[in-house]
């Protein structure tokens, strides 16, 4: 199907509206213990498109379109709903606001590894990275609607209300940052124990002796390592000695804050900063998580309108550094040998000796992003693109899927990652991410927006096409969460039944897709140096006649071919202004004035033999 974001996503409001709005008020939790994630990833299903898209705006009443009031038409006009929107997002503060400092409870999402035991009360308060992601991406949100609405509100009570929101928005995403800093780790690790030859066993494709790989390893990321050593100070205490370079690391973000982590040290207030007890070894999906939220802090919607202040500046740069590097130290595995990528080597194995085509994903998101960041060459997006194909392929997103077969645990119950520390509050927990389809399409349309080659660019949409397509079909047909996500027999008829559930992680993640696909269809045309030179030639050849014809135009002329020859010109003209950009309109343009000159040197031609 082709991706249509802003029709795709006032379908999603309209639903979202029959689910979520009950006497133009916000229904915030859907069951279970109270979860800041779940309820996070429900505003944001309405509130980062209509922030991030200027078409689907919201703050400003007099602009808001008016199929967009059409889909929240459950929320009243459009004054009511930027006013709906506000309570709602107070609410979510109040519930998640905590006596000395914002919670972000992770709730439902959290379940204990034994199916036989249940999380403790103070297991279910435990806030985990996509809490704070989450916060941090929510709390932007609110801070640029805010922004906005504030020039359009005159009444007082308003006015106190937006303010007493600010301070409670600010003072949630100051944490949010706080915490995701402390939740960064660096593990060491021997070359020779299990940790170490795994790392190695997977990043040699050519059967190189286990020493060699390891010198390779140590000089690569040796200058990783001394920016570590140097510049991470804030909320970080490094595991192992990273000073002896005979050994080897791993860096990213655990599933919370870090036990012994210590406590941010800075300006800005963000309340009491809870002890951590997560392991400190860093989790693929977790650092995937925390990438996608701390880019959030330096967007342009972010910079443009200032929305940090001097405090979460300070913490930004802290996090863009490790995002940075991060990104540099996960690349740098990922594209480890250039004859043969070992993300080409699917699935990928971490070095806890797991292995899974979900992980491979993981590993190739990230190093979408540092593509992104450093600007990739051909041969970088050409083998990218074809990693992304044959994940498409193994987890039957674009193919059909039998009965017994395997991949579908990628999507039902999903990976199952087990929070190594969490036993020491109760039972050890788990968290299953079952978002494959979903962070696939993400990245091939973040690659496809990247891509300056035409074949590469085209097989991602194509492949986007497809995976959305997967996607669709996934929705809820009737009842509770109708039009939203996930049926998953839907996609998959011939699998085993399954009952559909409403998940406001994959309502949320489809959301955040649509958005990066509004992103790519707005940027200009690649543009074909082969199509610039051929309307270059075309638009020579039509400017040369067009001064032959208006050489020969007698000032008695008919009125008809004035008005055709001063048509042309103008067509001329603008075919020059958007050469660059759109070459194969400017060839149509002149294709276009040439079939007019020659009907008038025809006409001519037929004139002076009669």
């Amino acid at each position: 199907m082709r991706i249509q974001p802003r029709q795709q996503l006032l379908e999603i409001w309209q639903a979202l509206g029959r689910q979520s709005f009950s006497d133009k008020a916000w229904e915030l939790g859907s069951g279970g213990d109270p979860s800041s994630v779940s309820d996070a990833e429900q505003l944001l299903c309405v509130l980062y498109p209509a922030t991030e898209l200027p078409s689907l705006r919201l703050d400003v009443p007099d602009e808001t379109a008016q199929d967009v009031l059409g889909s929240l038409r459950g929320l009243g006009d459009s004054v009511e709903i930027p006013r709906r929107m506000l309570d709602a997002i107070t609410e979510f503060m109040a519930k998640h606001g905590g006596e000395d400092a914002p919670s972000f409870a992770a709730g439902h999402y959290l379940a204990a590894f034994d199916e036989d035991d249940v999380p403790t009360p103070e297991q279910y308060r435990l806030g985990v990275v996509d809490s704070y992601s989450l916060s941090i991406t929510l709390s932007l949100a609110t801070l640029g609607f805010l922004k906005i609405f504030r020039r359009t509100v005159r009444r007082a009570d308003l006015r106190e209300m937006a303010d007493k929101l600010e301070e409670a928005t600010n003072l949630r995403l100051s944490a949010a940052m706080a915490a995701l800093l402390r939740c960064f780790t660096v593990s060491v690790f021997d070359p020779d124990s299990d940790r170490g030859r795994t790392l190695c066993s997977m990043v040699n494709q050519t059967g190189a002796p286990n020493r060699v790989v390891v010198q390779q390893l140590q000089r690569r990321l040796q200058p990783l390592r001394a920016t570590i050593r140097d510049y991470f100070t804030l909320g970080l205490t490094t595991t192992g000695d990273l000073d002896n370079d005979n050994l080897l690391f791993e860096c990213g973000w655990s599933w919370g804050i870090v036990k012994g982590n210590p406590p941010v040290v800075t300006s800005e207030e963000v309340g009491v900063q809870p002890e951590g007890v997560a392991e400190a070894a860093p989790y693929l999906y977790f650092t995937v998580v925390a990438l996608d939220g701390i880019a959030d802090l330096f967007s342009d919607r972010t910079l443009t309108l200032g929305l940090l202040n001097e405090g979460q500046q300070r913490m930004a740069q802290a996090l863009q550094l490790r995002w940075e590097l991060t990104q540099q130290y996960w690349s740098a595995l990922a594209r480890f040998d250039d004859e043969s990528w070992p993300l080409e080597d699917i699935p990928w194995r971490t070095t806890d000796q797991r292995e899974s085509a979900y992980f491979s994903l993981l590993v190739a998101s990230i190093l979408v992003q540092d593509l992104v960041r450093r600007r990739a060459t051909d041969d970088d997006l050409t083998r990218t693109v074809a990693v992304m194909e044959e994940l498409a392929v193994r987890s039957r997103t674009t193919r059909r899927m039998g009965r017994d077969d395997g991949a579908l645990r990628l999507h039902d119950p999903g990976v199952v990652l087990t929070l190594n520390g969490s036993e020491e509050l109760g039972p050890l927990l788990r968290w299953a991410v079952s978002d494959f389809s979903a962070q696939l399409l993400k990245r091939s349309l973040q690659l496809g927006g990247l891509s300056r080659n035409i074949g590469a660019h085209d097989r991602l949409i194509r492949l986007a096409e497809r995976v959305m397509d997967h996607l669709w079909q996934r929705r809820i047909g009737d009842g509770s969460g109708a039009l939203l996500w996930d049926d998953l027999s839907a996609a998959f008829p011939d699998s085993e039944p399954r009952p559909p559930r409403l998940s406001w992680s994959m309502t949320e993640r489809v959301v955040e897709c649509l958005v990066v696909a509004a992103g790519v269809i707005g940027q200009t045309p690649i543009r074909s140096p082969r199509l610039i030179e051929v309307a270059t030639d075309l638009l020579s050849e039509a400017d040369h006649l067009l001064d032959k014809e208006m050489m020969q135009l007698s000032s008695g002329g008919f009125r008809s071919v004035q008005d055709t020859l001063h048509e042309a010109e103008v067509q001329l003209q603008r075919a020059r202004r958007i050469l660059r950009d759109r070459p194969g309109t400017a060839c149509a343009l002149a294709l276009e004035v040439l079939a007019k000159l020659d009907g008038l040197a025809a006409a001519r031609a037929a004139g002076g033999r009669s």
